[in-house]
């Protein structure tokens, strides 16, 4: 006995229905690759963000404190715990290394000429320069270990006394 073509065409259907099956679960697990892989970049981009402040916090932090008017010594290389979210937890450990002081320049008319407007460290018959600084610091994220680092400029205005002793 011969099948009928309605009884070949039964086998024909499964196959197909099969095929469209797997094309469907194919782009199903495209979808939740591609749906991670932008989590993931959005996790990346807010830690970079959240490094950088931690980072701005504690060189500022460091230069509020030590680059005080009459400051006579290189601050030291320190590490600073920072708690960004407020959760009583410290999230980011930063490490702000010894600035380093790159360049001097003396200010215009900084030597000598006494007037109503005077620099913070301006003295008649002193020359002033302007220093420029750099600090380097390392953030680490204490949870995961990842780590950036950020670079910042500080100008100063240092005395010739104080230049010479801490910026030659």
């Amino acid at each position: 006995m011969r099948p009928s073509a309605l009884q070949r065409q039964k086998g024909v259907t499964l196959i197909v229905g099969l095929i469209m099956l797997v094309l469907i679960t194919l782009m199903v697990t495209t979808a939740f690759t591609l749906s991670g892989t932008n989590l993931k970049a959005v996790g990346n981009m807010q830690f970079r963000n959240e490094s950088i402040a931690a980072a701005n916090k504690a060189i500022e932090q460091v230069v509020g404190i030590n680059f005080q008017t009459g400051f006579t010594t290189i601050p030291p290389a320190q590490t600073i715990t920072l708690d960004i979210n407020n959760d009583g937890v410290a999230d980011y450990s930063v490490a702000v290394a010894q600035p380093v002081c790159i360049q001097a320049t003396q200010v215009a008319g900084g030597t000598g000429s006494c007037s109503s407007v005077t620099l913070p460290f301006s003295g008649c018959g002193t020359p002033n320069y302007s220093t420029l600084w750099d600090i380097n610091a390392t953030v680490t994220d204490i949870v995961s270990g990842a780590s950036i680092n950020v670079r910042q400029g500080v100008r100063v205005e240092l005395d010739s006394d104080r230049k010479a002793s801490l910026c030659p």
